[in-house]
């Protein structure tokens, strides 16, 4: 009914009869040196009107058939501070208005669009958000996503091996996240058939990136299934901001790995190249061609035995004991060479600027390889590996109209596991197509209301090894936010509606927001939020055998290799039907502050209370849900079957089917985040942030969530920074601290365990020569020299030094 009402409302107001419309409003965006700026939103807004347009190549717009009276005009771009006009009087015939001039944007300026899927200044988002912008992200000392993530407030990062990132806002981030989406220019990069992201199908040349926008929260109330603890949206520059420049960037260096099992091998080598070439080759076409290349040697596996220790979750109960299977033979007898990483890449932008707007076409193609880690051990992305792309866009003022397609080909065997139907490595091999429309808009209502909406429908095709079963899903959903303006108040009401094939009903995420702004600087928000995830096709239709050594030496057998299954959702167990997966939910509480402090310092202060329920875990089952018997004893069994009656009046039972995915109950956590940015001068800028995270509380509930699949983030997380960007010399310095974490999340208990905390001293020294047409830059990553494990499982990473030199032209 509510629904029903607000659309009458919105047809009601553009049915009343209009004003006479006989005046024209024209002029030009330009920035302070007095070059145009082309792509900029320019909204007029006037008595109950409010009509959006793009400024075109040489930064001009245009409004036409206006009713007589006084309007205004408002510029939005991302990098620039918002510009205006005022007092713009219109008549019957034509107002020419003078320059509206945009400066590059302050703190407190900075216009960003992830938070509600248009135009907004930081101050005024109703999620709490942290923006790296493109100007810093060149300098910093970052081999990956995940290093230049790691500092922002909240974000839990594990770097896993040579290519193996993962990272997760306000929750234990484990060796597959899958609850944060990721997005390059509004296009989703979330690999829907596992729900993992591949961080390196990113570009690599970072000079192309305008800015990067991390939402630090629940986000489905805009963006859908998937944005279950937040987003990172990687946007990069038009081909026109850049028109005529062409740079080269060359980078090589080492790392030591004198630790673990590459003692006496020496240094580890990596090296990388990108290239970048914009051009506009007339006032309506425009393109940008880039490539890039990087490669690094595998890093050091940590030897030995994971320490036994006492389970934290459970004092009668102890964790590790496994030897950690490096360089040598696994458990089962598979050869265990850890490998590096190569990842070729190349992208194609062409704009086309319209009167009233612009098309965008995209397109590429990103390879990798290397290992990436699993609850059932590592896999080895094959070399040939590829994420294909293509994406058209259409924009006017508010309104975006996008297609893309993203397609995955790639081919990993696992190096632990054998497959206990064929007797080789467990091969995951994975085809999926993904097809997506999506449009947005936003309009205003009255005086006091800005009304956005908009909505998408994706199509997944799949072919998967491990999952033979699946085949395809279709999913669409459709938002509505309305934000009101009242004195110093600001309320945001939103919600989306999405409809997957795989779950049983719709499913509702609301936002509520009010933000109390005492002045233009300074704002406080008190929010609530509800987000979810999606049972992945993994999910549902995993169906693999694994080998598991069974010890029978009681009865003359020393060690036996039984078959036992792992089955998705919409798999039976023995021939009893699973229960449906639902989706995952978080329900999310916060109250935050933003202020800015003399127009120099940017402060934030954030509390959370997070609660998830419906937690889609991989769990083992009771052995005695599925046993082998004496009528159907194990493959091989080599022992009379009469023994498996026996083992089980014994109460000892071999399971055919051990592991599935189950929603498991819910948990509570807190958290705390403290934030300051603070520009000295031009040149000179610095930060600092403090996140406190309190290990997840278990919720009384009839399914409470099994302590045994509870893993621990770090408690503690600082990070502290400063950068200094001169006419001649550049240079970064930073520090991450992280405490220790508890992992529970690959094979066995025999395998969980503890990492330590650990500081990470990363920094760069440039100098720019030929007037800026040349920069050489040294940057050291852990220049303590820490051995650091970030994953109980993962890799062992030690200082990397890396020299590039970068050409304009």
């Amino acid at each position: 009914m509510r629904y029903a009402l607000l659309a009458f409302g919105v047809f009601f107001a553009v049915a009343v009869p209009a004003q006479a419309q006989t005046g024209t409003v024209s002029g030009t965006v330009t920035d302070e040196s007095g070059s145009a700026v082309p792509g900029a939103t320019v909204t007029l807004t006037g008595p109950n009107v409010r009509e959006a347009t793009t400024s075109g190549s040489a930064g001009e717009y245009r409004f036409d058939k206006l009713a007589a009276g006084t309007y205004q005009i408002s510029v939005l771009l991302l990098g620039f501070a918002p510009g205006s006009r005022d007092g713009v009087v219109v008549g019957n015939g034509e107002v020419n208005v003078p320059a509206i001039t945009v400066a590059v944007a302050g703190l407190e300026e900075v216009v960003i669009v992830t938070a509600s899927r248009i135009e907004s200044t930081l101050l005024n988002a109703p999620a709490t958000m942290t923006v790296l912008p493109g100007a810093t992200l060149a300098a910093l000392p970052a081999q990956n996503y995940g290093d230049l993530l790691r500092a922002v407030p909240g974000m839990n990062v594990i770097q896993m091996s040579a290519r193996d990132v993962n990272l997760t806002s306000r929750q234990a981030t484990g060796t597959v996240a899958t609850s944060q989406l990721a997005l390059l220019d509004g296009r989703s990069i979330y690999l829907d058939f596992f729900g993992l992201i591949l961080w390196d199908f990113l570009p690599t040349n970072m000079n192309d990136i305008k800015q990067i926008e991390v939402v630090r929260g629940p986000a489905s109330a805009v963006w859908g299934a998937n944005a279950l603890t937040g987003v990172v949206n990687i946007i990069t520059k038009s081909p026109r901001e850049t028109a005529g420049a062409t740079n080269v960037t060359l980078s090589a260096g080492g790392f030591d790995r004198d630790v673990g099992s590459t003692v006496g091998r020496g240094a580890g080598a990596l090296y990388g190249a990108s290239v970048s070439a914009s051009q506009a080759v007339n006032d309506q076409w425009s393109y940008r061609l880039s490539a890039g290349y990087f490669n690094s040697d595998p890093f050091a596996r940590p030897t030995g035995t994971i320490p036994v220790r006492t389970d934290p979750r459970d004092p009668t109960a102890t964790v590790g004991g496994a030897s950690y299977p490096a360089d040598a033979e696994g458990a089962l007898g598979t050869a265990y060479q850890n490998s590096g990483t190569s990842q070729p890449k190349f992208d194609v932008r062409v704009d086309q600027e319209l009167r009233n707007g612009r098309i965008t076409y995209s397109g590429g193609v990103a390879g990798t390889e290397g290992i990436v880690y699993s609850g059932v051990g590592p896999f080895d992305i094959q070399p040939g590996s590829t994420l294909a792309y293509g994406k058209v866009g259409y924009s006017r003022g508010a309104l975006k109209v996008n297609f893309f397609t993203n397609l995955l080909d790639a081919e990993s065997p696992n190096l632990l596991i054998p497959d206990a139907r064929t007797g080789r490595p467990l091969q995951l091999d994975f085809k999926t197509q993904t097809y997506d429309i999506e449009a947005g808009h936003a309009t205003t209502l009255g005086s006091r209301n800005v009304l956005s909406y908009g909505g998408n429908v994706r199509r997944n095709n799949f072919d998967i090894t491990t999952a033979p079963d699946a085949k395809n899903r279709t999913e669409a959903g459709a938002y509505v936010q309305d934000e009101i303006f009242v004195d110093k108040w600001r309320f945001v009401l939103g919600g989306r509606v999405d409809k997957f094939g795989n779950i049983d009903g719709p499913v509702f995420s609301p936002r509520l927001a009010a933000m109390f702004k005492p002045s233009d600087d300074h704002s406080i928000r008190f929010s609530f939020n509800r987000a979810f995830r999606s049972p992945s096709v993994i999910n549902n239709y995993l169906d693999i055998a694994l080998l598991q050594i069974i010890n029978l030496s009681p009865l003359g057998v020393p060690a036996f290799p039984l078959t036992v299954k792992a089955v998705g959702s919409e798999l039976p167990i023995g021939s009893t039907p699973q229960a449906k997966l639902k989706e995952e939910s978080l329900t999310a509480y916060e109250i935050a502050y933003t202020g800015m402090i003399h127009d120099k310092t940017m402060v934030g202060v954030a509390f959370y209370v997070n609660d998830t329920d419906d937690n889609i875990n991989f769990v083992t089952l009771p052995r005695s849900l599925d046993p082998y018997t004496p009528a159907n004893p194990p493959p091989g069994w080599p022992l009379p079957p009469a023994v498996l009656g026996l083992l089980a009046q014994a109460g000892v039972f071999l399971p055919r089917t051990g592991f599935t995915y189950l929603n498991l109950g819910p948990t509570r956590q807190r958290g705390l985040e403290l934030s300051v940015e603070h520009t000295f001068s031009t040149s000179v800028s610095g930060f600092a942030n403090y996140s406190w995270q309190g290990d997840p509380e278990i919720l009384d509930d009839p399914n409470p969530f099994p302590l045994a699949e509870l893993s621990l983030p770090p408690t503690n997380r600082f990070n502290l920074g400063g950068a200094y960007n001169g006419a001649r010399l550049l240079g970064t310095l930073g520090v991450n601290y992280s405490d220790g974490g508890f992992w529970s999340d690959v094979l066995t208990p025999a395998y969980h365990g503890f990492t330590g905390s650990y500081t990470l001293v990363n920094g760069s020294f440039g100098v720019r020569w030929a007037g800026g047409k040349m920069t050489t830059t040294v940057k050291v990553n852990n220049i303590l020299n820490q051995t650091v494990q970030q994953h109980v499982f993962g890799d062992l990473m030690r200082r990397s030094v890396t020299g590039e030199v970068r050409f304009d032209f």
